[in-house]
């Protein structure tokens, strides 16, 4: 009897440190095979970066790993693509403004008045993203000739905005539910009427939805192909995605200046994802939490 119980405690001890020791091991495996993941994903951009810096070489000809930095088709693609750069990024811009101003309000009201349907409402600004982006183009075409908005910057900011404005509306209403109602009865108490108290404390309370809803609609406006395409039949207002295209056309025998032209146009998302980034995580995760 006394030998099983001096030996009980030993086992036990033994398999529990079994655990212990396997953690590590467990980490390294996940580490593995996030890193195989994370270079299977980002091997199109170093491709993309690689024939960019390898002007001169045929599509079957680029080596693996470039000899020599050559920035030639950067200069080149950005003499030829430099203005439609500049429209995506008008574009864009105009449509975070719109997204913001339609989608921030609703939000709010969803939020935090006692209306009916609210969630009928929630739910069919889910359906809304669900309908195939050229169903809505080809809608929109019909409507924007009759509204003169065909081929006009202004078309194609409300149409981009419209990509945006659901996901806000949904990401934000989920933030400014959990923002406490005493403090928004504060605000009125203290003579605050509800447009003063939704500028001057409940969008200051919102800023890390605010920034990524304005992201995302940025994103959505920078890359938005189809709209640029089904809502302009000029060479008037052309976004980077529309001159990509037509570039790879005229220029299918130079893939080196069409891949810089690509990297070109992903550097200014690149930048905003990098720098708003905390944001980001704070933004999706804020309204989480109540």
């Amino acid at each position: 009897m006394n030998g099983m119980a001096t030996t009980t405690p030993a086992v036990s001890a033994h398999a529990a440190g079994r655990p212990a020791e396997n953690k590590p091991k467990r980490r390294w495996g996940a580490m593995i095979i996030g890193i195989v993941i994370l270079c299977v994903m980002l091997f199109p951009l170093y491709w993309m970066v690689n024939t960019a810096l390898q002007p001169e070489s045929g599509l079957l000809e680029v080596s693996p790993v470039p000899h020599s930095l050559d920035f030639s088709g950067f200069g080149d693609a950005f003499k030829e693509q430099g203005g439609h750069l500049l429209t995506s990024l008008g574009v864009a811009l105009g449509a975070v403004v719109i997204c913001l101003a339609f989608s921030a309000p609703a939000a709010y009201g969803l939020a935090q008045f006692k209306l009916r349907g609210t969630k009928t409402v929630v739910f069919g600004t889910l359906i809304t993203q669900m309908v195939p982006g050229i169903v809505i183009a080809n809608a929109l075409y019909s409507a924007y000739v009759d509204l003169g908005l065909v081929n006009s910057y202004a078309g194609l900011m409300l149409a981009d905005a419209s990509l945006g404005i659901p996901f806000a509306i949904v990401l934000m209403r989920s933030f400014m539910v959990a923002i406490p109602r005493e403090v928004i009865e504060a605000a009125e108490v203290d003579g605050a009427g509800r447009f003063r108290t939704f500028v001057q404390v409940v969008l200051p309370m919102s800023r890390n939805s605010l920034i990524t809803a304005g992201l995302f609609s940025f994103l959505y406006a920078w890359s938005d192909f189809m709209f640029a395409l089904t809502l302009n039949t000029t060479d008037d207002v052309k976004p980077i995605t529309l001159g990509i295209y037509q570039y790879i056309g005229a220029h299918v025998g130079d893939w080196g200046s069409v891949m810089s032209a690509a990297v070109l146009s992903a550097i200014p998302a690149a930048v905003l994802l990098v720098l708003s980034q905390k944001y980001i995580a704070a933004g999706i995760t804020g309204g989480s939490v109540k």
